[in-house]
């Protein structure tokens, strides 16, 4: 025996986890909300076009300066100012320097921005409020003081500041500086100030440093120059009193030997040190870092022949190798004759390393021999008196007070010639040129942002109608929210739609007139669904109700009624909506007696039956107006009426009030044999529906859920199943205007 399907009532976050988020259903949102979306997108735009209008256009002209690491020496034998590297760390503190307030201030004053309205906001002069409170007139030109200038030029250099920018192009010496103003000739020009300015703070940087260099050398060379003198004088001085003479015939024998045995010495530790740098170099070296240690080894002789050879060997294996294999007989003898030539360059390097030591062996030997001619003259002199000792310590103070004079004279000299000097540090090699259009606002930037807000808001704003539209719109909701099938949706149809032959045709008289329209269709699914719920046992008992009044569930049960009698059935509509008897009212039977009249025992059956000649059907109207329905509709004599009329007649229609206002319904739901709800389209709230549904539920008599008043033009936009369902309706009508 077929029996209704029963459904799972899902909760309404399990269902909305259940459907989840697909790029299907994203179009379908978009293509609901598009013209909402495309407002908000247009407004956007609009207030970006608004705010473009506003902006004044700026422009930015760009200078390229490249710092240069060679450095040209000045002449001399040790230059004062050394070089500074050039690593990321100096680079970083340039690009301050750039930006810096002092060298913004300099631009400031060649430029005289201070009377620029853009950068200054004065002239320098008082303002008219200032003569006022001065008591001066209007009339009067007064000159601001000083500290007003000061703070004039300050400012005017921070707002040049702030529109100048510096950075570094790639990871070598080139900067890149900035400038941006709404005049692009003036971006040109104060862009090539400020490099300007960078290159002269430079250049004047080290020359003030020269300057204080040579300043302190001034200062020094004038003490040791004192120094001199009185050295000199000291030792003419000594002489004079111990009556020694100034010219060389008066030195000893012994005093000149050991001058010219001390200058021998002198070159033999020379020579010794150059011999022993040459030993220590063939030893700790290999032979790579060797060419580089002596090249006077080995670029002379055989081993400069021995080192073309291989030169030659390798290119011509380099040659072999982009031809052949490393195991072609060439390339093999090619490299045995490379290593013949290591090995010889090998032996004739051992050779080398010995002929060094030998000579290092001799240098150490002359050394020591006039090592020891020094000490026995040193002894002899020795033996000289205590004036000649005093002597020699004044003239060599005096000595090494000119030799530290004379250093300091050849230092001041270069340092001045530094002074003088154009070191070349930083030069531009791209001056700023007038830019050819705006830096900002960028329009398509401007525009693009704008029009992407907008776009976004109106997605946003979307959404958020979607969440305050808590209708039900597809047979998907109906079916997981309420876990009953939806049995049909009856669209909304307008005046001219419901007119026949040129004649208005009420909405629940139109499916008998006009048999083969879509609603018609509508209802006839209706009578199906109700049919195969219980296919055995047929329902005949069949109760329309809603969940809350307006939305259409009296024309759906008058429309029905009229289908089912269309059809030659034997059809009772009964008016339980005691309350508010619509049903009554669309018949043409509101004062007449009824439902409540026979319910009481005040009238018989036979005198409370309507005969709705319109549809052909049978109505029990609700009758007098009473103050206790729910009793009446839950009595044994109610159930006792339904009961008989169920064999008289082939389908008894309900009309029951909605179920969230009062509990009518609920009761008559005990009693018929299955229960259709009508839900208003897009409407009413899912979860009063839901709470609705569970309470008409219980038995299990509830056969399915009805769209009522559908608009089908936006109701297609809500899925493929919503879509596929309410299409079927259009290409119904196709198929019959065929």
């Amino acid at each position: 025996m077929l029996k209704r399907t029963s459904y799972e009532t899902v909760a309404p976050a399990q269902a909305d986890e259940q459907q989840g988020f697909t790029l299907g259903g994203a179009l379908q949102f978009l293509w609901r909300r598009w013209m909402f979306i495309l407002s908000f997108g247009a407004l956007g735009l609009l207030v970006g076009a608004i705010q473009l209008a506003r902006e004044v256009p700026r422009y930015t002209a760009a200078v390229q300066l490249l710092l240069d690491p060679r450095k040209e020496k000045a002449s001399g034998n040790e230059a004062f100012l050394t070089d500074v590297a050039m690593n990321d760390s100096y680079i970083e503190s340039q690009l301050s320097v750039i930006r810096s307030t002092v060298l913004m201030r300099r631009v400031v004053e060649k430029e005289n921005l201070i009377n620029d309205p853009e950068f200054g906001a004065s002239d320098g002069r008082v303002q008219p409020g200032w003569l006022e409170r001065l008591g001066l007139g209007s009339g009067v030109e007064v000159r601001a003081p000083a500290a007003v200038r000061a703070a004039s030029i300050t400012d005017a250099a921070e707002a040049l500041k702030g529109s100048t920018s510096a950075s570094r192009i790639g990871q070598g010496y080139l900067l890149g500086i900035t400038v941006t103003s709404v005049d692009p000739q003036k971006a040109a020009r104060l862009a090539n100030a400020v490099a300007d300015a960078y290159a002269l703070n430079k250049l004047e940087t080290r020359f003030d440093a020269a300057k204080r260099a040579s300043a302190w050398f001034s200062d020094r060379l004038q003490d040791l120059r004192n120094q001199v003198r009185e050295s000199e004088e000291a030792v003419v001085k000594f002489r004079a009193q111990n009556k020694l003479l100034s010219t060389g015939t008066n030195v000893s024998l012994n005093q000149q030997q050991l001058t010219d045995v001390n200058e021998r010495l002198v070159k033999a530790r020379a020579d010794t040190a150059e011999k022993k740098a040459r030993f220590d170099a063939l030893n700790s070296k290999n032979g790579r870092e060797l060419v580089q240690n002596l090249p006077d080894v080995m670029n002379q002789g055989v081993l400069a022949t021995l080192r073309q050879q291989q030169l030659t060997l390798s290119q011509q294996e380099a040659e072999l190798l982009a031809r052949y294999s490393d195991r072609h007989p060439q390339v093999v003898n090619v490299r045995a004759q490379k290593r013949d030539i290591e090995r010889a360059m090998a032996a004739e390097l051992s050779r080398a390393a010995e002929t060094v030591k030998n000579e290092y062996d001799i240098a150490k030997s002359r050394e020591a021999n006039l090592e020891r001619s020094v000490q026995q003259a040193t002894g002899q002199t020795g033996a000289d008196d205590e004036t000649s000792i005093r002597l020699r310590e004044l003239e060599r103070t005096a000595s090494v007070n000119k030799s530290l004079f004379e250093d300091f004279l050849q230092r001041a000299r270069t340092t001045e010639e530094q002074s003088t000097f154009d070191p070349r540090d930083v030069q531009v090699i791209s001056p700023a040129l007038p830019p050819g259009g705006p830096s900002s606002p960028i329009r398509n930037r401007v525009l693009g942002t704008a029009l992407l807000l907008g776009l976004a808001l109106g997605v946003a704003g979307a959404m958020g109608l979607e969440m305050l539209n808590s209708g039900f719109s597809t047979p998907q909701q109906v079916e997981q929210l309420l876990g009953v099938p939806l049995l049909a949706s009856i669209g909304q149809m307008s005046e001219r739609e419901l007119e026949v032959e040129g004649r208005a045709i009420p909405f629940h008289l139109y499916p008998t007139a006009k048999p083969l329209s879509r609603l018609s269709e509508s209802i006839r699914a209706i009578r199906t669904g109700i049919q195969i719920s219980d296919v055995d046992h047929p329902p005949r008992l069949i109760q329309l109700t809603s969940t809350v009044p307006g939305e259409g569930k009296t024309t759906l049960a008058l429309s029905l009624a009229a289908s089912l009698a269309a059809s030659k059935k034997r059809v009772l509509l009964v008016d339980a909506d005691l309350r508010h008897p619509s049903t009554s009212k669309l018949v043409g039977a509101l004062d007449r007696r009824g439902l409540v009249d026979y319910l009481t025992g005040d009238l018989p059956l036979e005198d409370a039956l309507f005969a709705w000649t319109e549809a052909n059907v049978t109505v029990l109207p609700a009758g007098s107006k009473t103050t206790s329905p729910p009793d009446l509709l839950g009595s044994q004599k109610m159930q006792a009426l339904l009961h008989d009329m169920r064999e008289v007649f082939d389908f008894v229609i309900v009309d029951t009030p909605p179920v969230a206002p009062v509990v009518d319904a609920l009761l008559v739901s005990q009693i018929v044999d299955t229960t259709v709800f009508v839900v208003r389209w897009a409407s009413t709230s899912r979860e009063t529906v839901q709470h609705a549904v569970e309470q008409l539920n219980g038995e299990g008599k509830l056969t399915g859920v009805v769209f009522n008043l559908v608009d089908e033009r936006k109701a297609q936009r809500y899925g493929r199943q919503a879509q596929a369902h309410y299409s079927s309706n259009a290409a119904y009508a196709r198929y019959y205007s065929e």
